[in-house]
């Protein structure tokens, strides 16, 4: 979650990365849970899902559980998070797709939905953009789109806060210190995360309506928004 490639290059972070988030990120499994009932407001029993991000599995996992009859395409830059995602998955990786690469990789669709989970925040304001276009243009009319992600104040009075709640979390989650604090200097440092104003602005000018907050846990925000 600091590097958008050099630690899912890495087989030992990779090995370890079904165990890290949950010690990261509050409520992942509810993020699952909550991710997976916005898509079946909209999406019928057979529907085709679009995952921008799928490594390691742990969503795909938690949407396949939820409706046995969905079917994915599962999108990512690292070939070994994918081979994580497919021994996560285990017999239910026959319902998935993987494909190795970025947007563009990933099949036209149309999708009856997708999910971008703890991604975007490793992209640039361009690039970020450019991402959520190609995911519109994926996507049928009425589709929903659910994004998670690293989004908080990013003004110098209070981005150091947040990232000390983070670092906090953390090591309350059984984090050692050191390692907590060297995660947060390096989001810090390093990760081009927005404010969440900012973020839902580009989920509204890639043409995405309806843009709703139901996510909010310390440094990370959520949301969900629909192709008109």
């Amino acid at each position: 979650m600091i590097s958008p490639r050099a630690p899912f290059a890495d087989p030992e972070a990779v090995a370890r990365y079904t165990d890290m988030p949950p010690r990261l990120v509050p409520g992942l499994d509810a993020l699952h849970r909550m991710t997976a009932l916005l898509l079946a407001e909209r999406c019928a029993p057979d529907a085709r899902i679009l995952v921008l991000g799928a490594g390691g599995g742990l969503e795909l996992k938690a949407f396949a559980e939820a409706q046995p009859g969905w079917r994915f395409a599962g999108v990512d830059p690292s070939a070994e998070m994918l081979a994580l995602a497919a021994r996560t998955l285990g017999p239910l990786a026959a319902r998935v797709d993987m494909h190795e690469g970025y947007i563009g990789t990933a099949p036209p669709g149309p999708f009856d939905a997708a999910t971008c989970l703890l991604t975007l925040h490793f992209l640039p304001p361009e690039a970020r953009a450019q991402t959520l276009a190609a995911l519109f243009a994926r996507l049928k009319p009425g589709a929903p789109l659910v994004v998670a992600h690293h989004s908080f104040p990013q003004a110098p009075g209070e981005k150091p806060v947040w990232l000390s709640r983070f670092a906090a979390f953390a090591t309350a989650s059984g984090v050692p210190a050191e390692l907590a604090q060297g995660a947060a200097d390096g989001i810090g440092q390093h990760l081009p995360a927005l404010s969440p104003e900012q973020d839902a602005t580009l989920l509204a000018e890639a043409g995405f309506v309806d843009v709703s907050l139901f996510y909010a846990a310390l440094t990370f925000r959520g949301w969900v928004a629909y192709r008109p």
